[in-house]
């Protein structure tokens, strides 16, 4: 396998357009993100060099488009928030060591195949993540959007601080605020597939402030930097270790989930397969670069991601030529960006943070499902007001715990004890009439389908009400996996028979499953012969257990 991405030359006018076009939309962006973030306009857009260059050169997806993202800027700026609180000398620079272990993170969860794992979670959860994600930005912009620094105490503090920022609203920054987002809903599709509307927001209010706010008094981005930047090392704080590794898992999968989710996305439009391990090593080698060039950490963006690919772009070239354009842009034309007003940055990011919201799901969720959508709205709001890991933790528990309730009492059916034919099962006319021969003496355990440990419960309800018998034949033949719950159930079964006297047959069992039940000591509690593979062979000896008893046939016990 190629160490890097699928760089290819045979299309080179529309990877070099797609690239060039993708850069336009992501000035803006990164500039809103970096300012939203609370690092500085000049963070968002190394993010966007580091994370779209390496992502693209040694990514599994060709045509992904990698910069900070709405969900990786909101838990950036927690984390910045918390460490700068904790330690104000030292707290960026832990910020950044963070950025540079969810980089390394990654990497792991490429390098150990991960990949298929990340994005295994119900969509319920995913959607109220996504929302809540969506919800908080939209929050944090409420004062820049309305001409304000934004108030201490984060999402809460800025939500608690509404009616104070109403009442304080600075009107020339909120009129800028308004008119950026009503250019971007508003703008013709015909001229949207030409220019992104976020940058013609971001020139007509930059244009508008300098002319017909002239004078007045407008937060603006102010100097960025010209040049490479300075490195930042690896820094760690004892009290704070914990807490920074956290939040590196945390980072680092919101932004393989963010990721992967994007690149199923260019496959559905590109008709391609993207490695998904591939990719996370991709994304993990570029937020270290990142972290280390004191940039935002980034993740698939789907709306470059989309733009890249409608412009003609086929190969990784695109973003590499992405990340060039932004880094002339920064090197050269810095000085350019000094004017642009912090409410039009905020009029974008409220922007993003609207797109964010699951729309979609959010109007129909109560009509596919009731307890998907108590699910989704649970762990948005565990989103936005307590913590996105609790969130996410809660809202797959609870799911899992449905699903395992739902499957399991599905496949309760599927566990039977038949002492006659007057059992509502599936047996061949010998069976029936071996059962009846027994007449009651004769117990057939069948069990089908995997058996989890919600079973465990269905095991134990047909053993106890397994009645005298002179022998027990456990049908094992349709389960084709045997966890540890329902093998504890089924050997306290087993134990109760013996220990009763009867003779007990083990039919169908594969040898998965054999070695289970030998781990657990079962096989020593069986005679070899016992242990059969054809149901009607052990019925007949079970029969003949019977008749050695002398009981008459067709005399019930």
């Amino acid at each position: 396998m190629s160490i890097t991405n699928q760089i290819r030359f045979n299309n080179l006018k529309g990877d070099i357009f797609g690239g060039v076009t993708a850069a336009i939309v992501s000035l803006p962006l990164a500039l809103a993100f970096g300012v939203a973030s609370g690092i500085g306009p000049i963070g968002g857009l190394y993010g966007a060099i580091c994370v779209g260059f390496f992502a693209a050169l040694f990514g599994g997806t060709p045509t992904l488009i990698s910069e900070p993202t709405g969900p990786m800027t909101v838990v950036m700026t927690a984390i910045v928030a918390s460490l700068t609180a904790s330690n104000p000398e030292q707290g960026l620079a832990m910020a950044f060591t963070v950025v540079m272990l969810a980089g390394l993170f990654q990497i792991i969860f490429g390098i150990f195949k991960l990949g298929k794992y990340v994005t295994l979670m119900p969509y319920s959860v995913i959607s109220g993540f996504m929302s809540g994600i969506g919800v908080i930005l939209i929050i944090l912009q409420i004062a820049p959007f309305l001409g304000q620094a934004p108030p201490k105490g984060g999402v809460l503090g800025t939500f608690m601080a509404i009616p104070q920022l109403l009442a304080n609203i600075n009107p020339p920054e909120a009129i800028l605020g308004v008119l950026t987002v009503a250019i971007i809903f508003l703008m013709p599709k015909q001229v949207k597939k030409i220019v992104p509307p976020q940058l013609i927001a971001l020139i007509v209010g930059t244009v508008i402030s300098l002319t017909v706010f002239q004078g007045a008094d407008i937060r603006r981005i102010g100097e960025i930097p010209v040049g490479l930047p300075p490195l930042q090392l690896p820094t760690f704080s004892a009290g704070q270790l914990t807490v920074m590794f956290v939040d590196g898992v945390m980072l680092g999968m919101l932004g393989c989930i963010d990721t992967l989710l994007t690149a199923v996305v260019a496959d559905s439009l590109t008709r391609t397969e993207h490695k998904s391990d591939k990719e996370l090593i991709g994304q993990g080698i570029g937020n270290i670069v990142s972290g280390i060039c004191g940039g935002l950490p980034g993740a698939g963006a789907t709306m470059g991601t989309v733009v890249n690919i409608q412009t003609g772009a086929t190969s990784a070239l695109s973003g590499l030529t992405r990340a060039l354009v932004l880094l002339v842009v920064v090197l050269g034309a810095a000085r350019l960006t000094e004017p642009i007003p912090m409410a039009v940055l905020a009029g974008i990011a409220l922007k993003v943070g609207i797109d964010i919201l699951d729309w979609s799901f959010l109007k129909r969720s109560h009509k596919v499902s009731v307890k998907g959508s108590l699910i989704m709205y649970g762990v948005m709001l565990l989103t936005v007001f307590v913590d996105l890991i609790v969130a996410v933790g809660v809202g797959v528990f609870i799911a899992n715990i449905l699903t395992i309730e739902r499957l399991s009492s599905m496949q309760s059916a599927g566990v039977k004890l038949i002492s006659d034919t007057d059992d509502d099962a599936i047996l061949s006319q010998e069976e029936k009439q071996l059962l009846d021969r027994g007449r009651g003496r004769v117990l057939l355990f069948c069990l089908s389908g995997p058996m989890i440990f919600g079973l465990s419960k269905a095991i134990a309800r047909e053993h106890n009400a397994m009645k005298d018998a002179d022998a027990l034949v456990i049908d094992l033949t349709a389960v084709p996996m045997l966890g540890v719950t329902a093998s504890l159930a089924i050997e306290n079964a087993i134990r109760d028979a013996s220990d009763k006297g009867l003779q007990v047959y083990i039919v169908g069992a594969s040898e998965k499953i054999q070695q289970r039940l030998q781990k657990l000591g079962l096989l020593d509690l069986i005679a070899p012969e016992h242990v059969m593979s054809d149901r009607t062979a052990a019925l007949r000896q079970a029969v003949a257990v019977v008749d050695s008893k002398g009981i008459p046939l067709g005399v019930a016990a």
